[in-house]
């Protein structure tokens, strides 16, 4: 009975745990949809994480609206950083799984040296206040995940540009026959992945943190690659292997509320949520549901 109750007390924390994992793999489900593997996630939603709690900290006691301003910062930003990525992976034909991780070293570099410029520190400075929750302790960021969730969908299935999307992904040379410009499609994919990344980052460094710090991100852009494949590169796949994830790092911070559980080390618990993951991508997962060219250049002479 106290452990049903402890999972209802904690489903608005599940909710705000959920909202960026859920952006986060729609941008990855886009991305590979389109034939390009992103591993970069995780970089690039530490870098939208940095860029949100930089320019709210020295923004918000000087306009109103620094919060939204930071969000729309850290997309921008994550779709800037991504540019490397497409240019890399599309462009060059350079292996994509080595593109993406050269990304992700490259943010653990870069937003340190920002926040020692900055702030003189290897992490930003405390914001007065981050994002307030709505009614029943619900961040506007579950609606913002929700919103663009359903744009995608309906995007990906209900409009021409989603069915090109798909056929990039699945069979470049026959899209590329009937005329459509493959690397025109990959390159917004991957600019929409790093933009919908960054805005990741931003919801969780504003909702979950008071800062930035090395340790934002925390493996979160790794369980959201994890949630595309466990939900099988589709909307509501992701949207239920989002939920998972969120629930085991939910359950990670609040289960030692349980008097039972209490003599099990914190470590326990703080690895409780890749355990699952990878618990999970062993049982569950499988190649046969990723499009057939994802992580393959586009070579326009093969057939």
């Amino acid at each position: 009975m106290i452990f049903f109750q402890t999972i209802i007390n904690m489903l608005p924390s599940t909710f705000m745990i959920v909202a960026p994992i859920l952006i986060a793999a729609t941008g990855g489900m886009i991305c590979e949809r389109s034939g390009v593997v992103n591993i970069a996630l995780e970089g690039l939603m530490a870098i939208g994480a940095a860029t949100a709690a930089i320019s709210h900290v020295l923004l918000e006691t000087k306009i109103g609206f620094s919060i939204p301003l930071a969000l729309f910062l850290s997309a921008l930003l994550g779709c800037l950083f991504s540019l490397i990525h497409a240019f890399a992976s599309v462009t060059l034909k350079a292996d994509q799984v080595i593109s993406g991780t050269g990304i992700n070293l490259l943010s653990n570099g870069i937003t340190v040296f920002f926040c020692q410029l900055i702030f003189r520190m290897d992490r930003s400075q405390n914001y007065h206040m981050g994002m307030k929750s709505g009614p029943f302790g619900i961040y506007p960021t579950v609606w913002i995940a929700l919103i663009i969730l359903f744009i995608s969908w309906f995007i990906l299935y209900k409009r021409p540009g989603g069915l090109r999307l798909r056929a990039a992904g699945e069979h470049p040379q026959a899209l590329a026959s009937a005329g459509v410009d493959v690397i025109k499609i990959r390159y917004i994919a991957v600019l929409v992945s790093g933009a919908l990344a960054g805005l990741a980052g931003g919801c969780i460094v504003l909702t979950q943190d008071i800062q930035f710090t090395v340790t934002t991100i925390n493996g979160k852009g790794f369980i959201a690659l994890a949630a595309v494949s466990f939900g099988r590169w589709l909307p509501l796949g992701i949207l239920g292997s989002s939920f998972l994830f969120g629930l085991s790092s939910a359950l990670a911070v609040n289960i030692i509320n349980i008097q039972s559980l209490r003599f099990l080390p914190s470590e326990f618990f703080n690895t409780l949520p890749y355990l699952i993951t990878l618990i999970t991508l062993v049982l569950f997962s499988g190649k046969d549901y990723a499009p057939r060219a994802s992580g393959q250049p586009y070579d326009k002479g093969k057939s």
